[in-house]
């Protein structure tokens, strides 16, 4: 009785053939998911760029308005007793 091989030399080539096409494929679709993915992200950010999200709020205007004022009016206090005291020693002098 002869012996058979239970695989062939050509199947073992037809075999490793379709596991190489199949890793090709793969990687095939991995490239263009990837490739749409980078589309979907640069679409977003273009999105992003253009609503960019607020950083104003009305209490913080409301902060930043009274420092000012505050700032403002100890500026003009000082300005008018440098004034009244220029204008004293003109008048005294």
């Amino acid at each position: 009785m002869s012996r058979s091989p239970l695989v062939t030399r050509s199947e073992i080539r037809r075999r490793k053939e379709a596991q190489e096409r199949l890793a090709e494929e793969q990687a095939e679709a991995k490239a263009e998911l990837e490739k749409k993915e980078r589309e979907i992200a640069n679409v977003y950010r273009k999105e992003l760029k253009k609503n960019k999200p607020l950083v104003k709020s009305r209490s913080n205007e409301r902060q930043k308005e009274k420092k000012r004022s505050t700032f403002l009016n100890k500026a003009i206090f000082i300005v008018a007793l440098l004034l009244i005291i220029v204008i004293l020693a003109v008048l005294f002098i």
